[in-house]
């Protein structure tokens, strides 16, 4: 139970999930900066999906698209719809209610652990290389964590 108790005051659960949500953040303020760097890169992702006329699926990804190609690129477009309004979130929360920010880095960990399973477990049938998000996930994974640490712990002082 100490063990747990420890882990606890650590990584602070009240700062994870706080009582209250406001722009009382103080975790490390290079943890903001790389957030609202995410949420742009997410913003830029989320277009291209949601407007490019094959969705990414084909020219940014490598998708064959010769077959089922209407339901891929649908698949796609959906997928940057999701992908705008999690930008969106983030933006909110970069601008507006900081204290969420260690809880969007968990999420962030465990949605791109998530994509990186699935992608082990069900491989996709590429034309080229690894897709630019395939690549990616091998700088979001750790850069998650590492942010997530330094969001939690309290500044001793004003930093970058």
């Amino acid at each position: 139970m100490n063990k747990l108790k420890l882990i606890i005051a650590t990584f602070g659960i009240n700062r994870i999930f706080p009582k209250t949500v406001d722009n009382n953040y103080k975790g490390y303020n290079i943890t903001l900066w790389v957030f609202m760097l995410l949420a742009i890169v997410s913003t830029v992702r989320s277009m291209i999906h949601f407007l490019a006329l094959d969705g990414g699926a084909g020219s940014i990804a490598g998708l064959d698209l010769s077959k089922g190609a209407e339901n891929i690129i649908f698949t796609f477009s959906l997928w940057g719809l999701s992908q705008l309004i999690y930008a969106f979130i983030q933006l909110l929360i970069a601008f507006r209610y900081r204290m969420l920010i260690p809880l969007f880095y968990l999420i962030l960990f465990f949605e791109t652990l998530g994509r990186m399973a699935i992608g082990q477990m069900k491989p996709p049938v590429l034309l080229h290389g690894i897709p630019p998000g395939g690549i990616a996930n091998y700088i979001t994974l750790p850069l998650s964590i590492i942010m997530f640490i330094l969001s939690v712990k309290t500044r001793k002082k004003e930093n970058i």
